[in-house]
């Protein structure tokens, strides 16, 4: 807190998110696990416990402590412990090969490693950190490598105090200093570390409450993980509210059906494809209450949204991307909407929207940066600014530059706005298919044979085309038990979008190649495509 003459201004940031709920809820549960119940006076003292064993290890303010943890209680507690340490958290995805971890320790230069004992395999053989900290998980049944060393996390534990020295949100001085980094999937090159201030995550965390209308009665199912925009800020926000989190090790359809049956579960995040699961779950049944799941990571298909709607859900759409802490705009819910009948209300909900409550709103623009017509047609940049947009990349001053040209952050998505301002994405820009001088957005054709009863997953990317440059392929995934033969899906989409956006090629797949959170990897399925060629035609 600093004063300012007679003005005192308190830097704003998640910490006192913790410090307020265990003040007023000190005995509320506030974590579940399995056969663990963490109470919010247990939680602030095990953070405080943590950020002081960091601390006295030699963690400064600003060094990087980086976990690699899967959805348990510990992961939840770094996202306090680390900032309030003074340091900033990098948490790294856990599906990541060795190499991939070696590469973003050694560039965020993290001082300290916490790792899962089961996730040892994932390291490098020679982490570049100080300090290696295992934390073992019952529940995983790993026992931790000797080869890897370092310090067991109740080693760690008992080198602090849960005796705080001041209130946890006066150790912030400016609200402006980075929190935690970030870095994206490299799908493109490198990994960037994506870095987020504790003014923007203390912004976006409020946001996250009012879009996806949560209370103090909330209980949170961690079916998105913690690493992935430091779970879209909801580490913080569930916190703030007072809600429980309910922690969740894996993504598996039998043990999230499970706890929205035992635990009372009122929300949940994911991708459509963590929807997919859900819904197509073989014990999936009518819930007893309705759930909130908030949805984003890839636009859902009018059919995930009526599947999930038929279930008892309530879905909230947002976009967003890991420049602005998770998700930016949300798909506000209109009164008409409910008289419409389902297919015309799931196209509706199936729009990116508008700027969350704590945003600068968000433009569609051209090449000039001009605003492109409310028109539904013409597709421009989707460009955003504002306290819910990065710092910047760490210590990548020439992408920061590249990504915030014209002062707005470049998403690099293509979407239209529609009359009522509401924008849609058309596609990534690396992902249109231009064939003949036509753009083809593979949403559209996705959505097109998503919508037959067989499909269950699809990815429609470009491949390539001697006399038209490229053409659109279809990879499907079909429900278990369902039947289909590739003119059948062609001859369902001609009926939907025009005959030139109909995969010339439809290929049935097991599976898709995915992210840890649910994103299709087109990448992975171009490459198989374009192997051969000098490069990809983009006309």
């Amino acid at each position: 807190m600093v004063a300012d003459e007679d003005t005192w201004y308190t830097p704003l940031t998640p910490l006192a998110f913790l410090e307020r709920s265990a003040e007023v809820f000190p005995d509320k549960t506030a974590i579940v696990y399995r056969d663990r119940r963490i109470s919010y006076r247990e939680f602030a003292a095990e953070v405080t416990r943590v950020a002081d064993a960091l601390r006295a290890g030699g963690v400064r303010p600003g060094d990087r402590v980086a976990y690699l943890l899967p959805n348990i209680p510990e992961m939840l507690v770094a996202h306090f412990a680390v900032p309030l340490a003074g340091a900033v958290l990098v948490a790294i995805n856990t599906r990541l090969a060795p190499a991939e971890v070696g590469y973003i320790l050694d560039h965020s230069g993290a001082k300290v490693l916490v790792v899962d004992s089961a996730l040892h395999g994932s390291l490098p053989e020679r982490p570049p950190v100080s300090e290696i900290v295992t934390v073992t998980d019952p529940a995983s049944g790993a026992e931790p490598d000797p080869a890897v060393g370092g310090i067991s996390y109740a080693d760690l534990l008992a080198r602090g105090s849960a005796e705080p020295a001041e209130p946890l949100s006066w150790t912030v001085s400016d609200e402006r200093d980075t929190i935690s980094i970030n870095y994206t999937s490299g799908t493109t090159g490198r990994p960037k570390g994506v870095m987020y201030h504790h003014r923007g995550a203390y912004l976006n965390s409020l946001a996250e409450l009012v879009h996806s209308r949560h209370t103090t009665e909330s209980r949170y199912l961690w079916t998105l993980p913690m690493f992935h925009c430091n779970g879209w800020c909801t580490t913080w926000a569930i916190t703030a509210i007072g809600g429980t989190h309910v922690c969740l090790r894996a993504v598996d359809a039998a043990e999230i059906w499970r706890l929205l049956d035992t635990e009372g579960i009122t929300h949940l995040n994911g991708a459509p494809t963590v929807l997919n699961t859900i819904a197509g779950y073989e014990g999936a049944h009518p819930l007893e209450r309705e759930v909130v799941v908030t949805t984003a990571g890839a636009p859902p298909s009018p059919t995930v949204i009526k599947r999930m709607a038929a279930l008892g859900a309530r879905l909230v759409h947002v976009y967003g991307l890991t420049e602005t802490y998770g998700p930016y705009t949300v798909c506000e819910w209109q009164d008409g909407w409910a008289r419409l009948d389902v297919e015309a209300r799931s196209k509706l909900l199936a729009r990116q929207g508008v700027g969350m409550v704590v945003t600068d709103g968000v433009r569609v623009v051209d090449e000039n940066m001009a605003d492109v017509p409310r028109d539904g047609v013409t597709m421009g940049e989707v460009v955003m600014r504002g306290n819910n947009v990065m710092s910047g990349y760490f210590r990548d001053p020439e992408a920061t530059a590249k990504a915030f040209r014209g002062g707005w952050f470049h998403s690099g998505d293509l979407g239209v706005r529609h009359p009522d301002g509401y924008i849609e994405l058309r596609d990534r820009a690396k992902d249109i298919i231009v064939s003949g001088g036509e753009n083809i957005s593979t949403i559209e054709v996705e959505a097109a044979l998503d919508s037959h009863p067989a499909v269950a997953e699809v990815a429609v990317v470009g491949v390539p085309h001697e006399k038209w440059g490229e053409r659109p392929k279809a990879y499907v995934v079909l429900r278990p038990g369902e039947r289909a033969t590739a003119e059948e899906l062609r001859e369902h989409a001609r009926g939907q979008i025009a005959r030139y956006k109909v995969p010339d090629v439809v290929e049935f797949v097991d599976a898709l190649p995915k992210t840890s959170t649910g994103k299709i990897q087109k990448f992975q399925l171009r490459e198989r495509d374009w192997a051969g060629h000098a490069s990809r035609v983009r006309g």
